[in-house]
């Protein structure tokens, strides 16, 4: 891999952490106006796909995969509608930040699903930077175990195998095919998905005041810059480096509800953030320096 390629996905990748932690709060903020996870996680699926299908469409290319890929893709839309009704479904039974730290146990076993099919290397440095930062995470998100119920530690983990399979599957489709097409075939399969739910449950849930509504926007440009860019991030350096560096997605959804809500930070929070800052920093500079090491190798 390149190194300025992995800089750049991994700089992609920062940004794609910050653009979702910043939808989430702006979610928070619709909900107090009226709108339900549900109407915000069914709406938030179609802009992304009306961007690609414009991306595509402007650049030439097809907007259908082949045959093969083509039900890959949707069987990977379902499985991602799938993981984000299953995270929604263990935000309403366990307490958030619990939550949160069982979804964050997706980087793992994206790593794990590699290394069991041999798809890509998995070095000790991202083994123990996952570890680590998920040890941090746990400490930034205040993780306590009261209340705590199996059912909610099911939806969790489901949510949490489902992107990571998502993650590694689309990787391998990229291999042969544009990101952008595999991309669209998630997030309107995705959308298709939750739209046929909401019809059946015949409610539908908007936000009630003007800043519900800006919020609710907001959310939705968000997560659609977020969506594109996580895929992108993994055509670029692979499913396990994007994923490791997601764990900066919570330490960034902390900042957010901090500055738009008011919320205060303990100082263990802030110590947590830092160990897991420094987790991904090593991971990075480990990598970087393999690179390096690399190079004369392969001019050689």
């Amino acid at each position: 891999m390149d190194k300025r390629r992995e800089i750049l996905g991994i700089a992609i990748v920062v940004g794609v952490s910050i653009c979702f932690a910043f939808s989430n709060t702006l979610a928070g903020l619709s909900y107090r106006s009226g709108a339900d996870p549900f109407s915000v996680s069914t709406v938030r699926f179609i802009l992304p796909s009306l961007i690609l299908i414009g991306l595509l469409r402007a650049a030439g290319k097809p907007i259908l995969l082949p045959r093969r890929e083509n039900m890959i893709g949707i069987g990977l839309g379902i499985i991602t509608a799938i993981y984000a009704w299953s995270l929604l479904s263990a935000i309403e039974v366990l307490p958030v930040p619990l939550a949160i730290l069982i979804f964050f146990l997706f980087p793992l076993f994206t790593s794990l699903i590699v290394a069991i099919f041999g798809w890509e290397r998995l070095t000790r440095v991202t083994v123990i930077a996952g570890l680590v930062a998920f040890g941090g995470l746990a400490l930034a998100l205040g993780v306590t175990w009261s209340g705590l119920e199996l059912i909610g530690v099911v939806f969790g983990l489901i949510a949490a195998f489902g992107l990571a399979v998502v993650s590694v599957v689309s990787s391998r489709i990229m291999k042969n095919s544009d990101h952008r097409q595999v991309t669209l075939y998630l997030v309107a399969t995705a959308a298709v998905t939750f739209a046929a739910i909401a019809l059946l449950r015949g409610e539908f849930l908007l936000p009630q005041t003007t800043t519900g509504w800006w919020a609710f926007m907001g959310t939705n440009m968000l997560f659609a810059a977020a969506m594109i860019g996580f895929f992108i991030g993994i055509s670029m350096i692979g499913p396990v480096k994007t994923t490791l560096f997601s764990y900066l997605e919570p330490l960034a959804t902390i900042a957010a509800a901090f500055m738009l809500l008011g919320q205060r930070l303990e100082t263990v929070q802030l110590l947590g953030a830092l160990v897991v800052i420094f987790a991904l920093l090593y991971a990075g500079w480990a990598g970087l320096r393999l690179q390096r090491l690399r190079l004369p190798e392969a001019r050689d």
